[in-house]
């Protein structure tokens, strides 16, 4: 089968997968493949752009994740579903928000949805600066949160053995810390209510910055 971008692509998600984001090599995706290095090199000059082109796929899954676009939809209501896609969508690959984080996306056409974000917040009434920061905010909090999230997961969905919460409570002095020492449960547990709490609380902040009360 003639080596394409898209060939490239599937075995390297597929290693990901396997080993992790420090296991995704040029190298080991040639011998993959079944070619050379230079093969690897004549679609991507680097890993990092590798990734980048990575990353660009799984943006555009989580687009395609999302509900189809709502004019007459509040925008609180569209935000919490704009974070719930992206979070569904990283949580597919194994180290997906961190493979994800800091990449540059390559696709022009992702401004597209990018226009129609910005316009849904500045129609609720946010100056261009707040609908960035707010749309960013709301960005940064879903990648942030689901990184920590799958730190704590190992392949095959296993859980990671040093973030079980025996291991961590045995850790802390609970006479000392009984503060710390019951935040445990809430920082490794329940991780989707979390989110969606979390999430609500930047909405909570965004909407603080609307020109007058009741903006909708």
């Amino acid at each position: 089968m003639p080596l394409d971008q898209q060939l490239i692509l599937k075995q390297a998600f597929s290693i990901l997968n396997e080993l992790g984001l420090d296991g995704l090599t040029l190298r080991r995706l040639a011998s993959r493949l079944g070619v050379q290095a230079p093969a690897i090199y004549w679609h991507f000059k680097d890993k990092q752009e590798l990734l980048d082109k990575m990353a660009t796929q799984v943006f555009r899954e989580a687009l395609q994740e999302s509900p189809r676009f709502d004019a007459m939809e509040a925008w609180q209501d569209w935000a919490l579903n704009y974070c719930l896609g992206l979070r569904r969508t990283l949580l597919r690959y194994r180290e997906g928000a961190k493979m994800f984080s800091g990449t540059y996306l390559t696709d022009d056409e992702l401004y597209a949805p990018m226009e129609a974000r910005l316009m849904k917040l500045t129609s609720a009434g946010f100056s261009l600066r707040q609908s960035v920061l707010g749309l960013s905010t709301l960005y940064c909090f879903s990648v942030g949160f689901v990184i920590e999230e799958q730190a704590t997961i190992l392949a095959q969905q296993e859980k990671n053995p040093r973030y079980e919460l025996a291991h961590r409570n045995a850790r802390i002095d609970k006479m000392k810390h009984p503060l710390a020492h019951a935040a445990g449960k809430e920082i490794f547990t329940d991780y989707d209510s979390r989110f969606v709490a979390g999430v609500n609380l930047v909405i909570t902040g965004i909407a603080s910055l609307l020109p007058f009360p009741g903006a909708v």
